[in-house]
């Protein structure tokens, strides 16, 4: 993808956001995007780690959890003002996840993902067991300042202003993530995950790039928590359970990981796939399995691979075949 064709479709994708923000008649509807969208930048991350990689966490939570966790604690303790608090968090989550990387990452296959698993359960039970800190099973309120960034709460806390705060959060992340993946790094872990072996044997070192990888999408894991924490204004440990982990895996395998949009599109149809069998809450991750099995058997690649696949047939017939970039 040339940087023009990158450019045009951020743009698009912005106007894109403004115009369902101005569409959208609800609040409720407003929020169930906006929770959508965050999944979104959550799936984001998992998505890249899977990608890049060929690692499979289950314990991403973590990251999306302490997100949140780290505002309310730094923001109670008033340590700094909110916006500094910001980069601050997402630094400090980048490079815990590196530390942590350098270890894991030297495990391979299933190893990694009980791996990961494990250390998000001790984050969970840290978090339900420190009440005096965290408030344990009742979670913990978020109090942020009565202006961010220069604009009033009341101002920002808008259903139609957070869902473009999330929205356009959403486009910048995948847009820095695409050129992130453009330059010498992206090839370097590509080649790390295709063939390890043959990477050492050619003089590249797999397990920092592998760590710093693992520490991108635990950050992008971490925007997508601060932005929950200051939709909802409250965290709590369910947050950094390994079933969230599990919820946004499930969401990276139905749109497809290969592409960076696919985890995009599989936490939308996700969250509005469940949002439409609310009256069927009982029965909505039944029929949301029978979709996912669907998915794999039909198109292994996910929604993104089957519009990848639908695009081209348009464009060139159905007799052309052309290979995913």
């Amino acid at each position: 993808m040339t940087l023009a064709r990158i450019g045009v479709l951020s743009l698009l994708s912005l106007a894109l956001g403004a115009g369902i923000a101005g569409l959208a008649g609800s609040g409720s509807l407003l929020g169930v995007l906006t929770q959508a969208v965050i999944y979104a930048i959550f799936a984001l991350g998992v998505g890249v780690l899977l990608r890049q990689s060929g690692l499979v966490s289950f314990g991403h939570a973590l990251f999306f959890g302490a997100a949140g966790y780290g505002m309310g604690v730094v923001l109670a303790l008033d340590w700094m003002p909110a916006e500094a608090a910001i980069p601050v968090v997402l630094l400090a989550i980048g490079v815990l996840a590196f530390l942590i990387g350098l270890v894991i990452v030297r495990v391979p296959g299933i190893a990694f993902g009980m791996l990961t698993l494990a250390i998000g359960q001790m984050a969970y039970l840290l978090a339900f067991r420190a009440r005096g800190l965290t408030g344990g099973a009742d979670g913990m309120g978020i109090h942020w300042p009565a202006t961010l960034f220069g604009y009033s709460q009341s101002a920002l806390l808008k259903p139609a202003t957070v869902f473009l705060i999330a929205w356009v959060s959403m486009v910048l992340t995948t847009v820095l993530l695409l050129f992130i993946l453009r330059t010498r790094f992206g090839a370097i872990t590509e080649a790390i995950r295709d063939n390890e072996e043959r990477a050492r044997f050619i003089g590249i070192g797999t397990t920092a790039p592998r760590a710093a990888v693992y520490a991108l999408s635990a950050v992008v894991a971490g925007i997508a928590g601060i932005l929950s924490s200051l939709n909802t204004g409250f965290v709590s440990p369910e947050n950094l359970h390994w079933s969230v982990s599990a919820i946004t895996l499930l969401m990276v395998i139905v749109g497809g990981f290969e592409k960076l949009a696919g985890p995009i599109i599989g936490a939308i149809v996700y969250v509005m796939f469940k949002d439409l069998l609310g009256g069927y809450a009982t029965h909505s991750m039944a029929l949301f399995g029978a979709t996912l099995i669907a998915v794999i058997v039909f198109s292994p690649h996910g929604i993104a691979g089957a519009l990848e696949r639908l695009c081209m047939r348009l464009r060139h017939g159905p007799g052309v075949r052309r290979e995913s970039v």
